[in-house]
């Protein structure tokens, strides 16, 4: 359901998702700009726009942040485009986890290509590496940071400095491109 808020005297629209799983409000923006406030059920919209108002500064630079982008390979994808991508991207990182893998020589159990909406990559604990179909979208080196990123987590399941000196072993400037990922808006929010 689309809403409205007047914050700092801007009209700003945003989608109202009740949930019977959430437990806290929660506010999402996009790559494309789309504002989503998920609240739990029997939330006053008294309180949603109390919070929105409070939260107003981070929700009108995040929205300005992601106008202020041009060129952004990001929309949030529909099912012809991951249809589309899906095996470009599961090609991709089967080959660039073979590569990477002769330095770190994990073992994993299976490679996924999914149509995330938040994230590109995760590892889980059965050893299952997941990537967002648009990392078939990205720069080469941008593409490789982020099958690095979930490939390290097979030897450490945290973001410790252990877990970055494995990421430094084969991305020795992973800091500069996680920096690139997120200046460019390349990055989920």
């Amino acid at each position: 359901m689309t809403r409205h808020i007047e914050l700092h005297k801007k009209d700003i629209a945003y989608t109202l998702r009740v949930s019977k799983r959430a437990r806290r409000m929660r506010l999402a923006i996009y790559c494309d700009g789309a504002f989503v406030v998920t609240v739990p059920r029997q939330m006053d919209q008294s309180l949603v726009e109390r919070f929105l108002i409070q939260k107003s500064q981070w929700v009108l630079d995040k929205l300005a942040s992601f106008k202020g982008l041009s060129g952004t390979v990001f929309v949030r994808g529909g099912k012809k485009d991951f249809a589309a991508h899906k095996e470009e991207a599961l090609v991709l990182a089967q080959k660039r986890i073979e590569h990477f893998n002769k330095i770190y020589k994990f073992t994993f159990n299976k490679i996924n290509i999914k149509n995330q909406k938040t994230r590109w990559g995760s590892c889980s604990r059965k050893g299952n590496l997941n990537f967002n179909y648009k990392i078939a979208l990205l720069p080469p080196h941008l593409a490789d940071y982020i099958i690095v990123h979930e490939l390290c987590h097979l030897g450490e399941f945290n973001h410790s400095r252990k877990f970055w000196n494995l990421v430094a072993k084969t991305i020795p400037d992973y800091l500069e491109i996680r920096n690139e990922l997120n200046r460019s808006g390349k990055r989920f929010h």
